[in-house]
């Protein structure tokens, strides 16, 4: 999920890995052989209200930084590779963490009295003069709760305030998997793109619609609407995504699994069938993006999968020894897999040849 530092919560949900100085190579515990898996460094948060600084070429803790806020549940990394922003497990207070010098430089909430406001995703300006907040607001009274509807709010960083309520696209307001809105902004900030059942382009001044990519209709003639979520992975070029999708074979009446690279300024993608839908998930781009890995996941069997981006096939797929929650990450200089979540380990795999390689602590 930029080319500076990873990230995990404090149950191991990774969410962004990238590249830092120079590589330094390491040796696996238990190997003879020495691998590398880059110059990146990980952010682990912990249940103590730290994010354990992790430098990827030991995977050995170097520093803690201490939040103001309390536990690291979700973080985001602004555009310009040099701040995090966590949003606690609480989901009401945000940190902003200068990654240089390794302190919180900020905090902010919308508490306020008897009034909740709970966070379910946080986009960053480019420039970071203000966020994209998603979220309800709950307000106590003495024999119940009123909870608003989902609201997008602009809240300005320097004056921590909200100055703008965004109207939800077409007047249908989503719910979902954090927050249900699928946000991002252009690489400078000039627009921000709404994925609805069309994409829709906001200008950033009064958040009005510009443009719109009708992705609700057939890309192609008798090809059926086409479906994507949009997660972050800073392998990608900026105003890019690559990503798995599906659709529905309208002849055959079955579900078909793809890749597809979106370039959100041109309005194009280019997309690919591989096969049959199956159980796979946690799509991640190798750098360079002519790799990309994924996890099959069914109960009681899981794979590796590797696709080759540049022949648009599925290169190779392996049984393995998973866990009951994944989610997978690729190393910064993509020779390892790391599988997370659901616990406070890392296991480190050799990413062509799927070998078991080491289980880090965090």
């Amino acid at each position: 999920m930029n080319r500076l530092p990873g990230v995990f919560s404090p149950t191991g949900r990774f969410l962004s890995i990238a590249l830092l100085l120079g590589p330094i190579g390491l040796a696996a515990q238990g190997m003879t052989r020495s691998v590398s898996g880059g110059n990146g460094t990980i952010y682990a948060g912990a249940y103590d209200g730290f994010l354990n600084v992790i430098d990827e070429s030991t995977f050995e803790i170097i520093d803690k930084i201490e939040t103001r806020s309390g536990i690291p549940g979700w973080i985001k990394m602004s555009q310009n590779r040099e701040r995090l922003y966590v949003l606690d497990l609480s989901g009401h207070f945000v940190d902003v963490i200068d990654r240089r010098e390794r302190r919180s430089i900020d905090s902010f909430t919308l508490d306020s009295g008897n009034a909740k406001f709970r966070i379910g995703r946080v986009e960053v300006d480019p420039r970071e003069e203000y966020v994209i907040l998603v979220g309800k607001r709950a307000i106590k009274h003495s024999d119940r709760f009123e909870v608003s509807p989902n609201l997008i709010l602009r809240y300005d960083l320097e004056r921590h305030e909200v100055t703008d309520t965004i109207a939800w696209p077409d007047g249908q307001e989503r719910y979902g998997y954090y927050s249900g809105a699928n946000l991002m902004f252009s690489p400078d900030g000039k627009l921000l793109y709404f994925f609805a059942d069309d994409i829709i382009a906001l200008e950033t001044e009064n958040f009005t619609e510009v443009d719109r990519w009708e992705i609700s209709r057939s890309i192609e003639p008798g090809l059926p609407r086409v479906r994507w979520g949009v997660n972050s992975n800073y392998y990608d070029d900026p105003g890019f995504f690559t990503g798995l999708f599906r659709v529905t074979d309208p002849i055959n009446n079955r579900r078909m699994m793809g890749i597809a690279r979106v370039n959100l300024a041109a309005k194009e993608v280019d997309f690919y069938t591989l096969g049959p839908a199956e159980s796979v998930g946690e799509f991640a781009l190798a750098p360079g993006g002519k790799r990309a890995y994924a996890l099959y996941d069914e109960i009681g069997r899981y794979e590796f999968w590797t696709f080759d981006l540049e022949n648009r096939r599925v290169l190779k797929r392996q049984e393995f020894a998973g866990r009951s929650r994944m989610g997978l990450a690729v190393s910064t200089n993509g020779e390892l897999l790391y599988v997370h979540v659901a616990g406070h380990t890392i296991d480190v795999y050799d990413a062509n040849s799927y070998e078991y390689l080491k289980t880090v602590e965090v």
